[in-house]
């Protein structure tokens, strides 16, 4: 099990992890800042310069949630995480990769006075003065402190079960905290569950529409990124009706007939990523009465786009897919695309 401390910068994390790690058994403090800042020495400076921050890496996401795995692995227990995570779609990325490996994660927050936090971030490296690397961390952590106000407000306010650290020191805070995690007050995040592969896999997705046009997307909770209602074709099931199945479980919609197919799609392998055939069908347009039920563990927020604006939501690779499949749909016909262009 994950206790993923978060909050602002200056909240208090770190010094209410290192008393938590004494009062729940068998606990290991991890902090995956460590993993950022032994990102900075293997990257190229020239991929170092893209981002402001090392969150925004790929590779550093990655490697939280290896990391947490292989600690587990080797210690079994509890691991204890004090950090800042303050977009959804990063948060959506590493505990949708740690419930993949089975991994249930405790989401809590500590929550501390706007005011006290901008005092926090200005003591910051006080000793140094000037402009130097204490000064550019100060102003940093401040810029952070409105990403961190929009997401209270928001997803982070919804997704932790949050501790007011008003007047609390850092050791009864943690004692607060042990007794919620230890008691169950503090929940593990209700997150749907998906094995990695360990192979190529055959997954279908199937294209819903309104009256206007419009493509249904919907955004998963284990994942960052919008999708479309599908998933991976089970064994022995036949694609389209996996797809059908995906779309009952996912959308509470029912389809009355087998959605005919629009295009198969090779996506090659991508390591750390396997690959596989990825079918689109036309599961046609929905009656305007229509009731779209989400699963609240899978799947957060549905939407109709028009295929303009599905190009600023989905990944490159999953958007040609679609343009694909729309002119496939327009001519009547069926296109077969080796990562997402079309072949023969």
């Amino acid at each position: 099990m994950i206790v993923w401390i978060n909050g602002a910068f200056g909240a208090g994390k770190a010094s209410v992890a290192r008393e938590l790690v004494d009062l729940i058994p068998n606990s290991t403090l991890y902090d995956p800042g460590l993993v950022g800042a032994h990102v900075g020495c293997l990257l190229p400076q020239k991929r170092l310069a893209e981002v402001d921050d090392y969150q925004d890496l790929p590779v550093w996401r990655r490697l939280v949630v290896d990391t947490a795995a292989a600690l587990l692995s080797e210690l079994g227990g509890v691991l204890v995480v004090p950090m800042t995570l303050l977009r959804q779609e990063y948060r959506d990325e590493i505990f949708g990769g740690l419930a993949a490996r089975r991994i249930p994660v405790r989401h809590v927050l500590l929550s501390t006075d706007e005011t006290i936090l901008r005092a926090r971030v200005a003591a910051r490296g006080q000793d140094g003065g000037g402009l130097g690397p204490d000064e550019r961390e100060r102003r940093w952590c401040g810029e952070q402190l409105d990403t961190y106000r929009a997401a209270l407000a928001g997803w982070l306010g919804r997704d932790a079960h949050r501790l007011d650290m008003a007047g609390l020191t850092p050791k009864q805070a943690a004692a607060r905290l042990a007794d919620a995690v230890l008691s169950g007050a503090a929940p593990v995040q209700d997150i749907v569950m998906t094995p990695e592969p360990t192979s190529e896999t055959l997954a279908s997705g199937v294209l819903l529409f309104d009256d206007a046009g419009r493509v249904l997307l919907v955004d998963p909770t284990y994942k960052p990124g919008w999708e479309f209602p599908g998933g991976v074709v089970e064994h022995g099931e036949a694609p389209a009706r996996a797809g059908i199945r995906e779309v009952a479980e996912e959308t509470g919609i029912e389809l009355d007939e087998v959605p005919r197919l629009l295009v198969v799609d090779w996506e090659p392998p991508n390591p750390p990523g396997y690959g596989g055939l990825r079918l689109l069908f036309d599961g046609g347009v929905l009656p305007k009465d229509a009731r779209i039920l989400l699963p609240g563990p899978e799947l957060r927020d549905w939407r109709f786009v028009t295929e303009e604006e599905a190009a600023g939501m989905l990944p490159p690779a999953r958007f040609a897919r679609l343009r694909w499949a729309l002119r496939a749909r327009e001519r009547g016909g069926v296109l077969n695309l080796e990562s997402g262009v079309p072949v023969g």
